[in-house]
């Protein structure tokens, strides 16, 4: 009864409206509004301030900037080694495993199209097709950037309007393909493994999704937005471990690769616990 309430007032609810003010609030600089959120949200959440290069909660100049905080240097130690494919977050794995003939596993029974995720360009999602898929939650408590598995360029993105569900596991396990209908960004890397999918996916009440070379994409323009980026002058290249963007208020990324160019590690199971910089996978030879 309570999942089913749940559910039915994210139906009823107007998202976007809903999700914009929210966003008005969290950018408020005014200490009044500002601060009493960010010590309630600090308290409830048992957000670890000791790992914050900024632990003083008064010091952030909005909740925004609070939520999309920075962490002391060497709290999340990256892996390494040539093979490793890293954690781009914080989180949990909602779900991970093989593209099915261009399907995507969400919960349940329930999947959606990895044409729809990416766009709805049957060429952009021919690379990871019979590929592998990992789907990261992230948590209101955790660390909020996100970055890089491993090396890459990038090759483009699109901005994809949608709708602004939940994206917790109650709202996967009952609401028919959320990720493929929800606001998000798909940013596409050319890796020494071939091809990376980084799918940014707004949710209800995230204020915003931003990347590094780009600062905010969402929200835009309620329109599908794509660019390129080819030749020196527009080249973005992130090493592994590289910030490329973050969520201002929280939500999920969703890692693509094509298949054959990882193997994800034996213990990862929908409800495991990750960090930032922590091995994920090990990365094959790509095709010849």
């Amino acid at each position: 009864m309570k999942d089913t309430l749940f559910i039915t007032l994210q139906h009823l609810l107007p998202q976007h409206l809903l999700s914009r003010l929210v966003g008005r609030l969290a950018a408020s600089e005014c200490r009044w509004i500002k601060s009493p959120f960010i010590k309630l949200f600090a308290r409830k959440y048992r957000v670890n301030m000791q790992e914050a290069l900024e632990e003083n909660l008064d010091a952030y100049t909005s909740f925004n900037a609070f939520f999309t905080r920075a962490l002391k240097p060497g709290v999340r130690p990256l892996d390494g080694a040539d093979e490793a494919i890293v954690s781009p977050a914080d989180g949990a794995f909602s779900q991970l495993g093989r593209i099915d003939h261009g399907r995507i596993f969400q919960a349940k029974g329930r999947g959606y199209g990895l044409t729809s995720l990416l766009g709805g360009d049957p060429a952009r999602a021919e690379p990871f097709k019979n590929g592998h898929f990992a789907t990261i939650y992230l948590s209101p408590s955790d660390y909020h950037r996100v970055h890089m598995p491993l090396a890459g360029t990038l090759r483009e993105t699109v901005y994809v309007p949608g709708d602004l569900y939940s994206v917790n596991q109650t709202t996967a396990e009952n609401v028919d393909q959320l990720f493929a209908r929800n606001e998000r960004l798909v940013a596409i890397f050319d890796t020494e493994l071939g091809p990376m999918a980084m799918v940014l996916v707004g949710a209800m009440i995230v204020a915003g999704i931003e990347t590094v070379w780009d600062g905010q994409i969402a929200p835009p323009p309620r329109s599908p937005q794509h660019k390129q980026f080819a030749g020196e002058q527009a080249a973005v290249q992130l090493a592994k471990g590289d910030e490329m963007g973050r969520f201002k208020l929280g939500s999920t990324v969703i890692l693509l690769f094509g298949p054959d160019a990882i193997a994800w590690k034996d213990q990862l199971q929908a409800g495991t616990t990750i960090q930032l910089g922590q091995r994920i996978a090990e990365g094959s030879q790509p095709p010849a």
